[in-house]
């Protein structure tokens, strides 16, 4: 079995040629949030992945075998509940509201502009409704946020120097 020990970022720093010519794995949030499983990439190979405790493995993160080999991973289509507000009796703050709600529940939840994702739970979705929100089941991928102190989910900015762009946090 391969070992990947080292991951990528979103394969920060590597040219898009290697990108395009690495292996593939694609996996469910369920085993992205692992820091560490097995897999089996495009190729074939069998991966054990080990690394740093708490550490989650987001789509378009690169791992590194020990070998040197790239291995890119994308995040799989899998059960979600896609939440929309309702254009005939609410408003998109309707969305920040249950973001808010969800949150205080501790829910994984990926934010986007115009809706949110969340792994399929019936009670959270029977709120969601007499909330007047829309929540339909879908196939897709699953990036929630990273949190305030756990890293950045999908939608953050990273960089390496402080916050001062000229507004207080």
């Amino acid at each position: 079995m391969l070992q990947a020990s080292k991951l990528l970022p979103a394969g920060r720093g590597l040219a898009p040629v290697l990108l395009n010519r690495a292996a593939t794995v694609e996996l469910d949030w369920d085993v992205r949030q692992k820091s560490r499983f097995d897999c089996a990439d495009s190729r074939g190979r069998h991966i054990g992945v080990f690394l740093p405790r708490g550490t989650a493995v987001r789509g378009g993160d690169v791992l590194v075998a020990e070998d040197g080999s790239l291995v890119r991973v994308l995040a799989a289509p899998q059960p979600v509940l896609l939440i929309t507000h309702c254009p005939r009796h609410g408003t998109p703050f309707d969305l920040m509201r249950a973001a808010y709600h969800l949150g205080n529940r501790h829910v994984a939840i990926e934010l986007q502009p115009d809706q949110l994702r969340i792994e399929p739970d019936h009670v959270l979705a029977q709120m969601l409704r007499s909330m007047h929100l829309i929540v339909r089941e879908a196939q897709l991928p699953f990036e929630p946020e990273g949190g305030a102190y756990g890293g950045h989910g999908h939608g953050g900015h990273q960089h390496g120097h402080g916050h001062d762009h000229g507004h207080a946090h």
